[in-house]
């Protein structure tokens, strides 16, 4: 049976290391990303201690004045770096759905420890290995993020090798596509609006997200995150105060000729008689292969006789042309 909610998965077989462990997480993991594309993890073997340390200095630096912030605003339309406020983005427009600015402000950031060689110049690489932007008023902001973005790539790794024996591949297929990965780890904040909200308009837009996969940690229980079902119904994601949501992008949907699905997404306002500050944050770990990795049909998603669905693309120009519709309203200039 198809599943019409987004599940629970334990990952502790998976590392117990056990062969028996090993395929029953992938066969867990399977149906989620064929049914629904989304799923929640727990026991993912990252320490809550980074969690909590990462979350309080981005609520601090959302705290800060707006002019603040400013100072570590993100450099260019195609450079997913540093400070975007509140509405100076539109995630339906990477759909070529035209909407509202989003009611979220964000901070990001790429890889660090950049070596000085060609391969990761932006001749050859474009802005995907670019320096990153920091607010110079936070002690300990650029080590914690720095932590957590190691951290969230090891994950990924884990994630992704239990992804390849899902799809009948080799534990380590994907090893050798990631070890230059150009992910990006973004904090969200939805502040509580009451007014001033056009119609239509979103903490997040309706949108599937652009890599290989994401992982989320919410705030809190307040929801809503929600996801669009098979049946076309919206259903909420559940919150597990010691888990992560994932879910697969575009890119995995297209390596996997559609087999698994990238799945429409949004986050919704509160309703408009909530109590209290219903304020929402959100750390978000986007994770993209290196960026000269061509994506084309995986032989095992391939049926005899059939045809790949898509052309193949290398992973930074999917990446790149998704986020300057992104982030200037359906443009395709950048500044």
């Amino acid at each position: 049976m198809t599943l019409q909610y987004v599940p629970i998965i334990n990952l502790a077989p998976y590392f117990g290391r056990t062969a028996e462990g090993k395929a029953a997480v992938a066969k867990e993991v399977n149906q989620a990303c064929r049914d629904i594309g989304f799923l929640v993890i727990t026991q993912h073997q990252i320490p809550a201690e980074l969690i909590e340390r990462v979350s309080k200095l981005t609520g601090n630096f959302f705290d800060l004045p707006l002019d603040e912030k400013r100072k570590a605003n993100r450099p260019r339309p195609d450079m997913v770096r540093g400070y975007s406020a509140v509405a100076e983005e539109s995630l339906s427009y990477s759909m070529e759905k035209a909407a509202p600015g989003d009611l979220k402000e964000s901070f990001s950031i790429g890889p660090l420890n950049v070596p000085a060689e060609p391969y990761y110049s932006e001749e050859l690489a474009g802005p995907h290995f670019a320096p990153n932007v920091w607010p110079t008023t936070l002690p300990g902001f650029d080590t914690a993020y720095a932590e957590y973005f190691e951290a969230m790539g090891d994950l990924a790794r884990s994630l992704m090798r239990i992804f390849a024996l899902a799809l009948e591949l080799p534990e380590l297929f994907f090893d050798d596509k990631i070890d230059n990965h150009i992910s990006m780890f973004r904090s969200l904040r939805y502040p509580h609006l009451k007014a001033g909200i056009e119609e239509g308009q979103l903490r997040a837009g309706a949108h599937t997200d652009y890599g290989s996969l994401t992982i989320v940690k919410p705030d809190g229980a307040l929801g809503g995150l929600q996801v669009c079902n098979r049946e076309r119904i919206w259903v909420d994601v559940p919150y597990v105060e010691d888990g992560f949501v994932v879910n697969i992008g575009d890119l995995m949907m297209q390596w996997t000729n559609d087999q698994w699905i990238s799945t429409l997404h949004r986050v919704v306002n509160p309703p408009e008689n909530a109590d209290g500050d219903q304020q929402r944050q959100s750390l978000v770990f986007f994770h993209q292969p290196n960026y000269d990795v061509m994506v084309e049909c995986l032989p095992s998603c391939l049926p005899a006789g059939g045809e790949p669905r898509y052309a193949p693309v290398t992973s930074g120009d999917h990446l790149q042309s998704k986020f300057v519709r992104q982030t200037t309203f359906g443009g395709s200039k950048v500044a």
